[in-house]
């Protein structure tokens, strides 16, 4: 019996490396890897060892024949990237049990290199990658530095409480705060507690993994209303960020329209409307819960710019909306391209078949006997309604604009980096201008993540480009492109 991914895969690609016959893909060191969803077990190669079951940080791997409900859809999903391709000829390196590949040493350290001292600023999937090589390939000792009080980032701040698969990966980066080359040092912040200036003088190498942490604006009147969200703010809200209040989100309107059709857009939707005793014992905010119980939002209007075939989200989302009991999910007809699209399409489009379809009233209430989840494409916002408060959002139709009459309204349209006081920064892409991870200016000091690269890749895709990062901080280390190393700024035990 094969093995199969599922939703909750990360793509940090620890499966890969333990896998004896090289049937997990795409690789690291593969073209797709870091642009397909997830990763997919081939059916026809996998010997059902279970390796990558057990090195799976997130609980993503089961026995194909094991998987029921939603998930069994991950059976075909895995097999179905295989379909017409051998992979094996396309990989650029053999697996262990099929020919040798020669072997390759991407990174030479002298024998009598001396010991760095790094700091590394979040504590989120980028800086903890970055910790992990850091730590296990070189000999260096880490400053961990974070402006919140506890650790995580991403993945205890941004990750939905009903993803509690997701959120283990945090018990992975964990192991490392208490490594003896190690020194956490929590609710200190840069710019505020201590200058990148002072980081860089105490440090040999600084690298900032702080991600994209502003929502990126959308441009039209009346989106700053009272009643207007930001997407950061509602899952800040739900998982207790301690920069969001607890009565940050107000849940007396009925339906509320959320901009955006990614995953965040999904999260948002699927907790607003999930029955609120599901929540209980995860990671959920106990103020978030208690406003969930009494909760009027019967209706989200999730709305896209463009048809389904360009939708943000990956498919697992999708598919774990699709398959929840007792909230509908319903595909808005208003525009003829909807329908031609899901009918005839592929990819994106085509998932959404089978979907109930309806040409809704957006003047109505929404339906009183049951919660549901509306999806409406070709539908850009141009402005948001109201005179003190948000009364609705107008957005583009097949014969001119459309009032969504919704009574909050979350703009989920994606994030931007901010500023990082003593680096330079970009205002156009909300990123700090650098080459491979070194920042331009600043010999010494480097991104990775979000910062670095832009707010695109899930977990996994932090990995390759924190071991980017790390690798030019060790080819300028032994160049001599460094600064002169002084005493670590916080001491060493």
């Amino acid at each position: 019996m094969a093995f199969a991914i599922t939703q909750t895969c990360c793509a940090d690609a620890s499966c890969v490396s333990v896998c004896p016959v090289n049937c997990i893909h795409p690789t690291p060191d593969e073209p797709d890897f870091g642009r397909t969803e997830m990763l997919y077990v081939d059916p026809d190669t996998c010997i059902d060892c279970g390796a990558c079951a057990d090195a799976c940080p997130v609980d993503a791997i089961f026995p194909a024949g094991d998987l029921t409900g939603p998930l069994r859809a991950y059976e075909e999903i895995n097999a179905g990237y295989y379909a017409g391709r051998d992979v094996l000829a396309e990989a650029t390196t053999a697996p262990n049990f099929h020919r040798w590949a020669p072997p390759a040493f991407t990174r030479v350290l002298p024998s009598d290199f001396a010991p760095l001292d790094v700091a590394v600023v979040g504590t989120g999937p980028a800086g903890m990658y970055a910790v992990e090589d850091l730590l296990l390939h070189t000999n260096a000792r880490v400053t961990l530095v974070d402006r919140l009080p506890v650790a995580g980032g991403l993945i205890r701040y941004g990750v939905a409480p009903d993803h509690p698969s997701t959120k283990k990966i945090g018990e992975t980066f964990a192991r490392f705060h208490d490594h003896p080359r190690l020194r956490l040092r929590l609710g200190t912040e840069v710019g505020r507690d201590v200058t990148a200036a002072e980081l860089a003088r105490r440090h040999d190498a600084v690298v900032y993994a702080v991600g994209a942490t502003a929502a990126r604006p959308l441009g039209v009147p009346g989106e700053d209303l009272p009643g207007s969200l930001a997407a950061t703010t509602v899952v800040g809200w739900y998982n207790g960020h301690p920069d969001v209040a607890p009565g940050a989100v107000d849940l007396s309107a009925e339906r509320v329209a959320v901009v955006g059709t990614g995953n965040v857009a999904l999260d948002v939707a699927r907790v607003l409307t999930a029955d609120p005793e599901t929540l209980a014992g995860t990671e959920i905010a106990p103020a978030a819960l208690a406003r969930l119980r009494s909760s009027k939002v019967r209706e989200v209007v999730l709305l896209a710019r463009r048809g389904p075939e360009t939708a943000a989200c990956t498919r697992s989302e999708l598919l774990a909306l699709a398959g929840r009991a007792g909230v509908d999910l319903v595909v808005d007809t208003h525009d003829p391209r909807v329908a031609a699209a899901v009918d005839q399409g592929e990819g994106k489009a085509a998932w959404l078949r089978g979907l109930p379809r309806e040409s809704v009233d957006w003047s109505a209430a929404p339906p009183d006997d049951r919660r549901r989840i509306v999806l409406r494409f070709h539908s850009a916002p141009v402005a948001f309604t109201g005179d003190t408060e948000v009364r609705g959002v107008r957005v583009t139709g097949p014969s001119g604009d459309v009032e969504i009459c919704a009574g909050r309204v979350v703009r989920a349209a994606g994030f931007r980096g901010v500023p990082v006081p003593g680096l330079p920064f970009d205002e156009q892409s909300g990123r700090v201008p650098n080459t491979a991870g070194r920042v331009e200016g600043l010999p010494g000091t480097y991104v990775a993540g979000w910062i670095k690269r832009g707010p695109s890749g899930g977990i996994g895709a932090n990995r390759t480009c924190a071991h980017e990062t790390v690798g030019a901080l060790i080819e300028d280390a032994v160049a001599g492109r460094l600064p002169a190393r002084r005493r670590s700024l916080f001491g060493r035990r």
